[in-house]
């Protein structure tokens, strides 16, 4: 029984964000993320996300009624290294 890499997931909803937000990913962080479902190779996956306003992107990536990740980015500080 197949399932999909936690990486390819994060991955893609990474990808999805960068263009629907039109930001250059590499400028942010990955502060929090929580795989809660398997996923399958061939489940229809939603992604949603949502910029708030303290600067920071919350998503989450459904399987059906079920969430399957959820997430948080946050810009990297001015100055700050990486």
């Amino acid at each position: 029984m197949p399932i999909l890499p936690g990486a390819v997931l994060l991955d893609e909803a990474l990808r999805i964000i960068e263009l629907d937000l039109g930001i250059d990913i590499s400028q942010w962080q990955l502060t929090a993320a929580k795989f809660l479902e398997i996923v399958r190779p061939g489940d229809w996956l939603t992604i949603e996300h949502a910029a708030i306003a303290d600067g920071t992107v919350r998503f989450a990536v459904r399987v059906a009624d079920r969430s399957a990740l959820s997430g948080t980015l946050s810009r990297y500080a001015a100055g700050a290294g990486r």
